[in-house]
C-alpha cells in the first residue's frame, strides 16, 4: 500500500466509524425528547424511565462523536496540507459555526442529565430538545463544507491560488441543502431502525417489557416517516448530482455511452476494460426521469469525460445499488409498520416482526455507509472538484501506512469502549432501574 491508498485509506476509516457515531448523536436526542414529552403529558412512569436510560446513550455517544470528530479534523490537516492551505480560508466559516453548535450541543447536554428535579419541567424538556437542535445544526455546518467540496463556489482560483473569498457563499453553495437534507433524513432512518432492532430483541427478554415497547413505537414512527420521505430526498439530490457532477451521476449507474431514453439499472456488475454493465436489470428511460425529469432526456455517459476523470465505477457503482437496496427495504418495512399500526396492531408485536427488526438493526448503517462512499469516491480523483486532485493535496510525509494502522485500531478501541458503555447502561435498566 503506497502512501496515497494509505492516506485515503485513512480517512475512509476515520470518516466510517465517525459518521455513525454522528448519526446516532443527530437523531438519538430528538428520540429522547419525544418520550420525555411523552412523560409530561401522562405522567406515564415508562416514559421518564425510556427517557434517563435514552439520555445515558445520547451521553455516551455525544462523548465518542466528540473524540472521533476531534481525530479527524486533526487528520485533515496532517494528511491533506495542500488542501487545508487553500481551503482552510474559504471553508473555515461553517467549521467555526459548527464548533459553536458543539458547545452549544455540550451545555444544553449538561442542563438536560443534570437538570432532573432542578429545573422546570418544561424548561428541562427544551434543553433536551435542543440538544437535538444544536445536533443537526452541528451536521449541517458539517456538511456545508463537504458540500462546498462538491460544489466549490465562493473564490476565484488563479494560478493555483483562491482569490476573491467570499466565505459565506462558499458556506451556502448549490449542495448544502440536497446534501443536508438527504444526510438528516438518513440519520433519522438508521437509527430509528437500530433502536428499534435493539428494542425488538430486549422486548421477548425484558423484565420490563412496556419500556420496549414505548420505545419501539417512538422509534418505528421516527424511522418510517424519515425512511418515506427519503426517497423525495433522494430525487432531488440525483438531479443534483446529474446537473453537477455528471461523471459521479454517470459511474452511479455505469453508463458508459451517452443514451437518450436512458434505462435504470437494478443491480450489476461493472466492467471498466470492455465499458459494459453485465447482469444488470434495466428499466427503460428510468434513468432519463431520475436524472432531468424527462424520460427522453438525454444523460451523458462515461465516455463524454475524459478517462483520468473517471471516479472508480466499481466501486461507485456498487455502493450506489447497495444504498438503493438498503433504503428500500427500510422504506417496505415501514409500510407495512404503518398499515400493521392502523389495521393489524398484534402483527407489530409479533415474535416473526420482532426478528425481522433485530436482522434489519445495521441495515440503514449500511446504508449511509454506502451513500458516503458515493459522495466522496464519486468526486475522485478531485478532492475540490474540478479546481485541486486529491494527490496534489497529500502530505510529502513518508511512512503513512502506520498511522493507517494506528487509527484504525484506535476506532476499533473506541467501538469496543462504546459497546461495553451500552451494554452495562442496558444491564442497569434490566436490574437497577432506579439507578438510571
Amino acid at each position: 500500500m503506497d502512501d496515497f491508498l494509505a492516506a485515503r485509506s485513512q480517512m475512509a476509516v476515520s470518516l466510517g466509524f465517525h459518521i455513525v457515531f454522528a448519526s446516532i448523536g443527530m437523531a438519538m436526542p430528538v428520540l429522547m425528547a419525544i418520550a420525555h414529552w411523552r412523560w409530561l403529558k401522562t405522567e406515564d412512569p415508562v416514559y421518564r424511565l425510556l427517557t434517563k436510560a435514552w439520555s445515558r446513550g445520547v451521553a455516551v455517544f455525544f462523548a465518542t462523536g466528540a473524540v472521533s470528530g476531534t481525530v479527524l479534523s486533526f487528520e485533515l490537516g496532517l494528511l491533506w496540507p495542500e488542501f487545508m492551505k487553500h481551503a482552510g480560508p474559504i471553508i473555515g466559516m461553517p467549521f467555526s459555526w459548527e464548533g459553536t453548535a458543539f458547545f452549544l450541543e455540550a451545555i444544553a447536554l449538561g442542563l438536560f442529565l443534570y437538570g432532573w428535579k432542578r429545573l422546570d419541567p418544561w424548561v428541562h424538556w427544551i434543553c433536551g430538545c435542543l440538544v437535538g437542535l444544536t445536533g443537526i445544526a452541528s451536521a449541517f455546518f458539517v456538511i456545508a463544507a463537504n458540500g462546498w467540496m462538491n460544489s466549490p463556489q465562493g473564490f476565484r482560483w488563479e494560478n493555483g491560488t483562491a482569490r476573491d473569498i467570499d466565505p459565506v457563499r462558499a458556506m451556502f453553495n448549490p449542495a448544502l441543502l440536497p446534501q443536508g437534507i438527504h444526510m438528516v433524513l438518513a440519520a433519522f432512518v438508521a437509527t430509528g431502525f437500530a433502536v428499534a432492532g435493539v428494542h425488538a430483541y430486549l422486548l421477548p427478554r425484558s423484565k420490563r417489557p412496556a419500556v420496549h415497547r414505548a420505545a419501539l413505537q417512538i422509534a418505528l414512527f421516527v424511522g418510517s416517516a424519515a425512511a418515506l420521505l427519503q426517497p423525495i430526498s433522494g430525487d432531488i439530490s440525483a438531479k443534483f448530482v446529474a446537473r453537477s457532477q455528471p461523471e459521479k451521476f454517470a459511474a452511479m449507474e455505469s453508463l458508459f455511452e451517452t443514451t437518450k431514453y436512458a434505462p435504470l439499472s437494478i443491480g450489476g456488475i461493472p466492467d471498466e476494460a470492455t465499458e459494459s454493465l453485465r447482469y444488470a436489470i434495466h428499466v427503460p428511460g428510468l434513468l432519463s426521469f431520475l436524472a432531468h425529469g424527462s424520460f427522453d432526456a438525454e444523460v451523458k455517459g462515461l465516455k463524454d469525460f475524459p478517462r483520468e476523470n473517471w471516479p472508480p465505477v466499481v466501486i461507485v457503482h456498487l455502493a450506489y445499488q447497495l444504498m438503493i437496496a438498503a433504503a428500500g427495504v427500510l422504506a417496505a418495512l415501514s409500510l407495512f409498520f404503518l398499515w400493521a399500526h392502523w389495521k393489524k396492531r398484534h402483527l407489530v408485536w409479533s415474535p416473526l416482526f420482532l426478528k425481522i427488526l433485530f436482522l434489519c438493526t445495521p441495515i440503514g448503517f449500511l446504508a449511509i455507509e454506502a451513500g458516503w462512499v458515493v459522495t466522496e469516491v464519486g468526486r475522485q480523483p478531485w478532492i475540490i472538484y474540478k479546481v485541486m486532485r486529491t494527490k496534489e493535496a497529500l502530505t510529502p510525509m513518508p511512512g503513512l501506512l502506520f498511522p493507517f494502522f494506528v487509527f484504525s485500531f484506535f476506532y476499533l478501541f473506541l467501538s469496543f469502549i462504546l459497546v461495553f458503555l451500552m451494554k452495562r447502561q442496558i444491564q442497569a435498566l434490566e436490574e437497577h432501574p432506579e439507578k438510571i
